[in-house]
């Protein structure tokens, strides 16, 4: 072979070679090439199979990673808290739940929130917490869509079952209601029975009753906490809001509305509460007390009356008088002749906005809700979950007082059940307590405290 002929061979030998390496480095994203179009699909497919074994599902067990989870600790207890988390990591056994709880955990976990790295799970409740200022703030996850797919142990839609609907913000979830509570006023049943006194069932017989009670007893017949005034407003102020104003001027009072506060309505039942403090009825020393103080107070017969929720027993049963028998009423705020006044004051599970295991914290709350874990809750707490059609008759660990409660709550010839849109925003009801206490301590009058608070929801208003 000559040189020429060689040269030829070999250039035509590297042009072969450069042809294969540029079609080799080709992308994928030839137009036309139905080939590689197919492989792209095939891996997109692929990708999509493995999201979805990575998904979150209820019952996968696929759930892994760390859960933290914030709950607050007081009236009722832990008890059901451990059982249910213990339950939870049976069935989740790659996932490790880390627990934030205690009574002053909503303080303790504040930094955490403002810095924006919160517990996956909470549950809302106790001093210091606020739903509506969390949702306000963009703390809480919108769980809208997602609630629509959870199902009871049945197969039942969850959003169908619930005794009362979750809070509303503009039409949008942001919690699911856990614990189904209601404020109320409470009594030792023994010892009206003992002296005679009469379970009121509206204001009149309400101030009739404290006025015997003063009277023979030489004590104020009724007490709240002063630290924590918003115990007045929700277990004393909403039902009488409600039974004037029905879910209308309870809505408005809570969102601040204009005018609303300065109703006719809500001056009205603001001149009962001077009458009550005027004649004497009002513990004068509350503004001092804290909850359990004032608990104290009232089961050793300091006082007659407490504005409390349904924790009440729980809490206090290391200290109650062995004598003792818990009589619950709907707060008495009602006109004579009208049913009396029930709001439900509702508990929520949340899910942080800024969560670091979303999977794990959806997995727990679907884990939560049954009609099961529902009435261990009442044997555990002596309260009420968020669940309807709970038998709570055949148990033998449910106290005697839930059960006649949750009779009279369902007798709509006694009582009327009424719905607040969501909690007062912390906002608004600050100012509003702080009114409420000079008011019932009579350092200013009902006509005074409704401007009071009229102000304070119009500057809420100017914020929002």
């Amino acid at each position: 072979m000559n040189k020429l002929t060689t040269r030829h061979w070999l250039m035509l030998v590297m042009a072969l070679f450069l042809l294969a390496f540029i079609v080799g480095c080709a992308p994928d994203e030839v137009p036309g090439d139905d080939e590689s179009t197919d492989t792209e699909e095939e891996s997109d497919n692929n990708e999509e199979e493995t999201d979805d074994e990575n998904s979150y599902s209820a019952n996968d067990g696929e759930v892994s990673g760390e859960l933290e989870i914030q709950y607050f600790v007081g009236g009722y207890g832990d008890s059901w808290w451990k059982e249910v988390i213990g339950d939870f990591q049976e069935e989740y056994p790659d996932v490790e739940v880390v627990e934030h709880a205690g009574p002053n955990i909503n303080e303790e976990m504040r930094s955490r929130w403002a810095s924006g790295n919160p517990p996956d799970v909470v549950y809302i409740d106790g001093a210091g917490s606020s739903e509506t200022q969390m949702v306000e703030d963009g703390q809480l996850m919108n769980l809208t869509e997602w609630a629509e797919e959870i199902e009871l142990e049945d197969g039942t839609p969850l959003l169908d079952n619930f005794i009362a609907e979750p809070a509303s913000y503009d039409g949008e979830l942001y919690s699911l209601p856990l614990v189904f509570d209601t404020w109320g006023t409470w009594y030792d049943m023994a010892w009206f029975d003992e002296e005679g006194y009469e379970v009121p069932t509206d204001f009149d017989s309400f101030m009739s009753t404290m006025g015997d009670i003063q009277e023979n007893e030489d004590i104020a017949p009724f007490v709240t906490t002063g630290q924590h005034p918003y115990y007045f407003l929700r277990g004393m102020l909403y039902p009488a809001f409600s039974a004037y104003g029905g879910n209308e001027l309870l809505a408005d009072v809570i969102t601040g509305e204009e005018g609303a506060w300065t109703s006719d309505e809500v001056l009205s039942i603001m001149q009962n509460v001077q009458q009550m403090q005027e004649e004497g009825y009002i513990d004068s020393g509350f503004g001092a007390l804290n909850h359990t103080q004032s608990q104290m107070n009232f089961l050793l017969h300091e006082n007659a009356f407490i504005p409390v929720g349904f924790w009440l027993p729980n809490e206090m049963s290391g200290d109650t008088p062995e004598d003792f028998q818990y009589g619950f009423i709907p707060s008495p705020m009602n006109e004579a002749g009208e049913p009396m006044a029930i709001v439900p004051d509702l508990r929520p599970l949340a899910i942080a906005e800024e969560a670091e295991n979303p999977e794990a914290a959806k997995a727990f709350v679907d884990f939560v809700f049954t009609r099961e874990y529902a009435r261990l809750f009442s044997e555990h707490t002596g309260a009420i979950m968020n669940i309807s059609d709970v038998d709570l008759s055949e148990s033998e660990n449910v106290p005697e007082y839930l059960i006649a409660a949750n009779e009279m709550i369902n007798d709509p010839e006694q009582v009327q059940i009424y719905h607040k849109p969501h909690p007062m925003s912390a906002d608004l009801e600050t100012p509003i307590s702080d009114a409420l206490v000079s008011l019932m301590l009579g350092n200013i009058t009902a006509e005074e405290f409704v401007e009071e608070a009229e102000k304070a929801a119009e500057a809420y208003r100017n914020e929002q």
